[in-house]
């Protein structure tokens, strides 16, 4: 079972406490079970529905009852352009907006989410296999796909995190996060739902937000916690949760040091995708090694490839290109059987597109995409993440972004973009003297601040010169 805290027959007078707390609403396990399963009688036997995905009450009770109904949840980011919400809805053929409508419904039908709602009808468990929600890409690389992801991935995610992180219960998880994308979502809306621990949004992120909420487990990204970081008053107020969890984007060493003075917490920092969930991990009880992302989670294999496909070295050095297999795969690109192909190999492996470093005790490191972080020069192959730590460590530096452009000697110069009050020359010298020669920039461009997405991830394609 997905949600096996949320069977109408399983409550009982401890249901009263507090489940959820959104927007300003605070539901009950009792209210969110009734208002959840009064939104499955409405929708019960449709294929597909959208839900635009606001950080409401509404939207929590429109995807919790589509997951009861066994009808699949197209989340929609409430923040996405008319072009990219057409695509979505068309290629999902979703077949009616639940709960929050955007200003342009697109000709569907809207279903509202009545809060006070109560049904108690059980409603069988669908399939494991069956696909529970299509979540779409952020499509840097042309229109988004839509990520199919099966009851059964997601439960397997969320068990082995629960392990991982030794989450249980007794846990009051806090996040501000976006909730249509994996993070926000899934790990933290349908993780504590199946954990069975209370949830608590904080609307925006803000560290005043984080401090003042009393939580136990903490998902930010990394823009999260540099504010919170930055907030003496807030980041303390922290000190008595249990773990403080970053991902969607790789943490800089600098803020990991502050979060640990400040907080008392070597933060987890973690590593997936939309396509295979949570794959990689520090742990609660294991090592938390600053910009380094942990172990494989329970069930799930890695393995590091060079350009020819052969293995690479677990020498915590020797970058290749990272490849997953394991219960938290998606089920394909949804009307993409091409896209699906191409994104794993003949025995089931996942090209993640992401390039990273092994150690010998199997920690990972993630370099970053293949496409903008691996950066080819001069015959070596340099990850851009190990330049932007060494350039992070720098007190003059507040941001840091580096990238391959085309080089007519080298193949790919290595070119540093850079928020801060930094000399470009001191800071070339800077990374000479801590890496390898041939990892240092050619240049170092000073800018006001690095594209970003809503998850906080630098858009280096827009970094990247026009071919």
């Amino acid at each position: 079972m997905l949600l096996p805290s949320l069977n109408p027959a399983d409550l009982s007078a401890a249901d009263i406490a507090d489940a959820v707390s959104i927007d300003g609403v605070t539901l009950s396990r009792s209210d969110l079970v009734g208002a959840a399963t009064s939104v499955a009688e409405r929708v019960a036997g449709a294929h597909r529905i959208a839900v635009l995905a606001t950080p409401t009450a509404a939207t929590v009770l429109a995807v919790t009852g589509c997951l009861l109904a066994g009808v699949q949840v197209v989340p929609v980011p409430a923040d996405v352009g008319v072009a990219e919400r057409r695509h979505m809805l068309a290629d999902s053929g979703a077949q009616a907006w639940l709960g929050p409508v955007p200003s342009e419904t697109e000709g569907l039908p809207h279903i509202p989410v009545r809060l006070r709602a109560r049904s108690w009808h059980h409603y069988p468990e669908p399939s494991p296999d069956a696909v529970a929600m299509v979540i779409y890409t952020s499509g840097t690389t042309g229109l988004p796909k839509g990520v199919q992801l099966s009851r059964r991935a997601i439960a397997a995610d969320l068990d082995a995190l629960a392990d991982a992180w030794q989450w249980t219960a007794d846990d009051v998880l806090v996040h501000g996060l976006p909730m249509y994308h994996v993070h926000g979502l899934v790990l933290g809306l349908l993780g504590s739902l199946r954990v069975g621990n209370r949830f608590v949004h904080t609307g925006k992120p803000t560290p005043a937000g984080y401090g003042a909420a009393g939580g136990t487990l903490y998902f930010g990204v990394p823009t999260v916690w540099s504010r919170v970081a930055a907030d003496q008053a807030a980041a303390e107020a922290l000190r008595p949760a249990r773990l403080l969890v970053s991902g969607s984007a790789a943490l800089p060493v600098p803020v990991f040091d502050k979060l640990v003075a400040l907080t008392g917490h070597r933060p987890i920092e973690r590593y997936g995708a939309s396509e295979s969930l949570i794959t990689v991990s520090t742990r609660a009880d294991g090592e938390r090694r600053p910009g380094w992302v942990g172990l494989p989670v329970a069930g799930v294999q890695t393995r590091l490839v060079d350009d020819g496909g052969d293995p690479v070295p677990h020498d915590g050095e020797t970058v290749g290109s990272l490849q997953v297999r394991g219960p938290t795969m998606f089920e394909g690109y949804l009307n993409r059987p091409d896209a699906t192909a191409e994104a794993f190999d003949a025995d089931g492996w996942y090209r993640t597109g992401d390039v990273a470093v092994v150690d010998a005790g199997g920690m990972h490191r993630i370099v970053g995409r293949e496409s903008v972080d691996l950066i080819k020069s001069g015959g070596f192959r340099i990850g851009a993440g190990e330049i932007e730590t060494v350039l992070l460590g720098h007190p003059d530096v507040a941001e840091a972004a580096v990238v391959g452009v085309p080089d007519a000697d080298l193949g790919q110069r290595i070119v540093a973009y850079v928020v801060g009050s930094a000399n470009p020359d001191d800071l070339i010298q800077f990374v000479a003297e801590q890496l390898s020669i041939h990892k240092r920039p050619r240049e170092v461009r000073m800018v006001e601040s690095l594209p970003r997405n809503a998850l906080g991830k630098v858009l280096k394609k827009q970094l990247l010169p026009e071919s």
